[in-house]
Order: C-alpha cells, then sequence, then structure tokens
C-alpha cells in the first residue's frame, strides 16, 4: 500500500504546489488578487467536475481489468475514457469562457469585493476556461495510470510540469524584460502552459511505453460496451463532484459578503488545508486501485483488511499534521501574504484562525478519504455520492450558514461549519462501510477466491 499511496502524495503535492506558487506570488501582488482566485476556483471546479467524475470511472475499470489479468480490455478502456473526456474538455472550456461573466454575477458581493476583486477573477477565469482541455490531459493520464497500478509515472510528470510552472509563474505574472505584467492572467497562463507539457508527457507515456496500459488508436474508436461502463459508473462521481463544487459555490457566495480580508483567508485557508490532505488524499486514492484490483481478482477480504488498515494510517498521520498545523498556524499564513498593511495583517491573523479550527478535522478526514476510495475502488460510486454530499450538503452548508448568520459568530461560523461537515461525513460513511455491501466487482468473471491475484496491502 505504501509504495501505491506514496507516489500519489508526492504527486498531489506537486499538484498543490502549482495552487501555492500562484498564491505565493499573488500575494506579493496584492491581497485583492488572492481573494479573486478565491472566488474563480469553485466556479472552474464546477465546470472540471462534469469531466473529473468521468477519470473516476477509467481508473476503476483499468483497476479490475487489470486485476482480472485483462490487459487489452484495460488498454480499450483506457482509450475510450481519453477520447470521451477529451471531447467534453472541449465543450466545457468553450462554455465556460463565455459564461464567465454570468457566473461571477451571481455571487452577492461586498461593495469592496464587487469592484475591487470580481474583474480580476474574470480576467483568471478566462484564460483558465481557454486552456481547459490542457489540464483534463493530464487528470485523464494520472488516474488511467493510477488504475494500472503505475502511480510513479505521473508523479515524474508532474514535478517536470510544476518546475516548468515555478519558473514562468513570476515572469508571467511581474514581467521581466520584454515580457508583460500579466498580474492573475499571468499566473492562469503559467498554469496552462505547465498542464500543456504535462499533458504531452503524459500521452508520450501511454502510446510511446509500456508503463501503463496497452493503448493504441483503434482503442479511440467509440465502443458501447465500453462507453456505457464507463458513463454508469462516471455519472455519479460526475454528480459528485458537480454537486461538491455547487456546495463550495454556495459557501464562497456566503463569504463574497463579508470583506475582502475574509475573502483572502478563507481561500488562503482551503488552500493550505488542501496541503495538509494530501496524506489522506494519498492513501484514499491507494485504496481505490488496491481495491479494484481485489475485487477484479475475486478477492474481497483482501481488500477490506486494505482499507481498514489504511483508514488507521490514515487517522494516526492526519492527527500529528493536526497538531503541527494548529500550533503553526500563523507563521504558515505568513508565508503567502506580504506584511505592512493592516488588511495583510488582518488575512494572516483570519487565517490562522480558519486552520486552527479546521485542524479539529483533520484526523476524520484521514478515514472520509480512504472509505470514500473503496467505495469508488469496488464501482460504487453511488454510495460515494450519498456521503460527500452529506458531508457537504448536510453538513457544511447549513452549519455554515446556521454559526455565521443566524448564531452572528461571522467568520468564525464559517470556520466551524467547514469543520464539522467533513466530522459527519467521516463517521457516517465509515459506519455504513462495516456492513460490506460494497464487496462486488463491477465487471463480469470476477468471483471469490483464495488463490493468489490482486494487490495485497502486505505486497505494497
Amino acid at each position: 500500500m505504501v509504495a501505491l499511496a506514496w507516489p500519489i502524495i508526492a504527486t498531489e503535492l506537486l499538484q498543490v504546489a502549482y495552487n501555492l506558487t500562484d498564491t505565493l506570488w499573488l500575494g506579493r501582488l496584492s491581497t485583492d488578487a488572492v481573494a479573486a482566485i478565491s472566488l474563480a476556483f469553485p466556479l472552474i471546479f464546477l465546470f472540471i467536475s462534469v469531466g473529473g467524475g468521468f477519470t473516476v470511472a477509467g481508473s476503476t475499470l483499468v483497476a479490475q481489468y487489470t486485476g482480472a489479468k485483462s490487459e487489452e480490455s484495460a488498454g480499450t478502456v483506457a482509450g475510450q475514457t481519453l477520447s470521451f473526456i477529451t471531447l467534453i474538455a472541449v465543450i466545457v472550456g468553450i462554455v465556460g469562457f463565455f459564461a464567465t461573466d454570468a457566473l461571477l454575477s451571481i455571487l452577492p458581493s461586498s461593495p469592496a469585493t464587487a469592484g475591487q476583486v470580481i474583474p480580476l477573477a474574470a480576467d483568471y477565469m478566462e484564460v483558465f476556461f481557454l486552456g481547459l482541455p490542457f489540464l483534463f490531459g493530464f487528470f485523464v493520464f494520472s488516474a488511467l495510470m493510477r488504475g494500472y497500478g503505475n502511480t510513479r509515472a505521473p508523479m515524474a510528470v508532474m514535478f517536470v510540469s510544476v518546475l516548468v510552472n515555478v519558473v514562468i509563474d513570476p515572469l508571467l505574472i511581474f514581467g521581466y524584460g520584454s515580457i508583460p505584467a500579466l498580474g492573475v492572467q499571468g499566473a492562469a497562463l503559467a498554469t496552462v502552459f505547465s498542464r500543456g507539457i504535462a499533458t504531452i508527457l503524459g500521452l508520450y507515456i501511454l502510446f510511446g511505453t509500456s508503463a501503463g496500459p496497452d493503448v493504441s488508436l483503434p482503442d479511440f474508436r467509440p465502443q458501447l460496451p465500453f462507453i456505457r461502463d464507463i458513463v454508469r459508473i462516471g455519472v455519479p462521481s460526475a454528480i459528485e463532484q458537480s454537486a461538491t463544487a455547487l456546495g463550495f459555490i454556495t459557501l464562497t457566495a456566503m463569504v463574497v459578503t463579508f470583506r475582502p480580508e475574509v475573502v483572502a483567508a478563507y481561500g488562503l485557508g482551503n488552500r493550505l488545508t488542501s496541503l495538509v490532505f494530501l496524506p489522506a488524499l494519498g492513501l484514499g486514492r491507494a485504496t481505490n486501485t488496491i481495491v479494484g484490483q481485489n475485487l477484479g481478482a475475486g478477492k474481497p477480504d483482501r481488500a477490506e483488511r486494505a482499507v481498514w488498515l489504511a483508514a488507521k494510517v490514515g487517522a494516526s498521520v492526519m492527527l500529528v499534521v493536526a497538531v503541527v498545523a494548529y500550533l503553526f498556524a500563523e507563521p504558515i499564513v505568513a508565508v503567502f501574504i506580504s506584511t505592512g498593511t493592516d488588511a495583510a495583517a488582518d488575512t494572516v491573523a483570519l487565517g490562522a484562525a480558519y486552520i486552527r479550527i479546521r485542524a479539529v478535522e483533520f484526523g476524520f478526514i484521514g478515514v472520509l478519504q480512504v472509505v470514500l476510495g473503496a467505495y469508488r475502488g469496488a464501482g460504487n460510486t453511488k454510495t460515494a455520492l450519498v456521503f460527500s454530499l452529506l458531508a457537504l450538503w448536510l453538513g457544511r452548508v447549513p452549519i455554515v450558514y446556521y454559526f455565521a448568520f443566524v448564531r452572528g459568530l461571522g467568520e468564525t461560523g464559517i470556520w466551524i461549519g467547514m469543520a464539522a461537515g467533513q466530522i459527519i461525513g467521516a463517521v457516517a460513511a465509515a459506519a455504513w462501510f462495516t456492513r460490506g455491501t460494497w464487496k462486488s466487482a463491477v465487471i463480469a468473471g470476477s468471483k471469490p477466491t483464495d488463490s493468489d491475484g490482486g494487490v495485497d496491502e502486505s505486497e505494497l
């Protein structure tokens, strides 16, 4: 399990490095620039989630066909997933570009936020949407390789891409020589260009090497049986991710009624917590692969043992992370915001308070991500959908509203609600998992067996 998980964690760390690099340099530009990308990301995520659900389907099917020793079918699924999501990416990117102003107009912003932050968010989103196919390309490659059991190749590709981003991000934001200063547009352009490099490298690995599923050009021709499987598994995940994005848009709509410093602290705090969640996310995605391959090989009991081991490890690691985050919240936040103004000092104080309150949920996150990964690996994406929506729509959204507005706690109510929702989701998902109704594969011919096969947690 560790062999699968650590490259995933490293890849996710590099993924967060994209966002933190933008935040670091934009924090040098202005607090409004940080607030702008805080508003932009939930709206961008809504569009990305449409295709993101189908990458889960591709990963799950590749894992189960690989576990069942069906290399040809794994390659066909990979090709079908690539072509299907490429089409979605082009459509979604065009729609998102033309819908940017309309999307931002639905946010009930304070006068200061509407005048100072919304125009910057629009600049960022338009560039990002035009480059969306490049982002989707790497997401698909990473998911397919993860399902195949090769988590190191996406890590290496991401490392190269992040290096490119780190170099060109400040150049495009602040300008250098003949390169004009593009501000938030420069940050978006740097990310798109870097992701384009990652997509090109990923396609080379899939088509030019034997490191992943055996994909060839004929695999791109539509084959209805495989497309049906991709849609059947992918639609619930797409709904899950879209509903999650809508939930975060709802939360953002509440946050933007506060002053820009609160908006910036909320966005920065979310990016930093996404960094500390990486161990849990890595274990969750490794669990996805392990469960998929073991169910494909007819080993449900082995899959269950792996899940509980991963949950224990995840909770333990995240508790350690929680202690560190609580003790050093203020200096961590201060790294990303230029000091010297009252607005900056206020943003740092608010962000530190946010992280300290969110630290309470970290141990529960370790359990939740692992259990959701198990459901997805089994192809039981509808169950993952239910518990993700439970944590967000019956947890975070109403609790944030209640404490922030009904009880009048302001931004502190937002911080409390964000933590409480995940705790509710973790407890509910783990309790349901013990019923064992997830222990069946989604591909034909996978029956329980005591013979060797699949992936055991002790082998990884």
